[in-house]
């Protein structure tokens, strides 16, 4: 298997300074693109089943933000997650077998694509409820206040949670207990196949955070870097026991909201403007006019990314399902174990 090497990173990071390693958020990009249009394959195969949201075209707001926070910090996602938890670290086998519903997953087989969790990691879900998720959020950051620690907690949704009751609820205990929480909504502009704009009065979500007295910006979330810079500098306030903070992430999803949509809502022009913004194209070719990087590299990373989804998806196949006693499993705390 063909690696980059320490060296190509170094030079890659050479001409953008103290800043975060470029070609880190390149190849996270890229192995989180290639992951999920393997995914994609294996869906379309019958190997995948139930529903598949994908996280193509979005890439750089889970790469950049995660990339800017402390590997101990919590990661409280909705249910486009696969991205999210590439960018953490999570294992692409796990990940796969646990889309195949397998007892190697992540979460053993029983979450499924909306469910992937990995507590070693600080991963805390996946979830399928819109806005369900947040205030479980809000309840990791209490418990981090509480201790005294600096540990915050980071809490990923989209536009389409932006008009449920918890996503107020939320934002409105966020502020005034002034929990440690970074909430990052990625607006790709469609809550299913329904335009943001016909469904909310303000479309700009940021000033809905702000109406809480919450410090809210939005940031370009095709530019990898624009989100790694906001995400570091938003996370330090945070972390200072300031309160949260809220980042309105503009973002397309070049896909459709699952793979069984058929897409009628939105025109092909429109795609087509939105993929001339590619992220990761975006990204290389920033690298490759200073000189950060050249096209072998690019090349090599590609080659290296195919062998990690191929191996992912010939590992899920090879997995076992999980046993019937597992349904048992984790249903119930047995009183000796406490």
């Amino acid at each position: 298997m063909t690696r980059v090497t320490q060296q190509q990173r170094a030079d890659a990071r050479g001409s953008a300074g103290a800043g975060p390693d470029r070609l880190q958020l390149l190849h996270t990009m890229m192995k989180i693109r290639r992951f999920e249009e393997k995914a994609a394959e294996m869906y379309a195969r019958g190997r995948i089943h139930g529903f598949l949201h994908l996280y193509i075209g979005q890439e750089a707001v889970a790469t950049g933000a995660i990339a800017a926070l402390r590997p101990d910090d919590y990661i409280v996602s909705h249910y486009r997650e696969h991205g999210h938890a590439i960018a953490r670290g999570l294992e692409p086998n796990r990940i796969m077998a646990e889309l195949f519903g397998k007892e190697t997953g992540v979460t053993g087989g029983r979450g499924g694509s909306m469910h992937l969790f990995d507590v070693a990691k600080s991963f805390l879900g996946g979830y399928a409820i819109v806005a369900g998720h947040m205030p479980l959020a809000c309840g990791l950051a209490l418990a981090e206040q509480y201790k005294g620690t600096d540990r915050i907690a980071v809490n990923f949704l989209g536009d389409g949670a932006v008009n449920e009751g918890e996503f107020h609820e939320a934002l409105n205990l966020a502020a005034v207990w002034k929990l440690p929480v970074l909430f990052i909504c990625e607006n790709n502009r469609y809550g299913m196949g329904t335009d943001i704009r016909r469904v909310s009065s303000v479309v700009e979500v940021y000033k809905r955070a702000e109406a809480y007295g919450i410090e809210s910006e939005q940031v370009d979330g095709m530019n990898v870097l624009d989100v790694y810079e906001a995400a570091a500098r938003l996370a330090k306030p945070v972390r200072a026991g300031e309160g949260p903070r809220f980042i309105e992430a503009m973002c397309y999803r070049f896909r459709g909201h699952s793979t069984a949509d058929a897409e009628f809502y939105r025109s092909k022009d429109e795609v087509e403007r939105w993929r001339r913004l590619d992220p990761i194209d975006r990204l290389q070719k920033q690298m490759l006019d200073d000189g950060a990087i050249d096209e072998e590299t690019i090349r090599t990373i590609a080659a290296e990314l195919e062998d990690v989804t191929r191996e992912a998806a010939e590992f899920a196949e090879q997995s076992p399902a999980p046993p019937a006693e597992s349904l048992y499993r984790d249903v119930y705390k047995d009183p000796a174990d406490a």
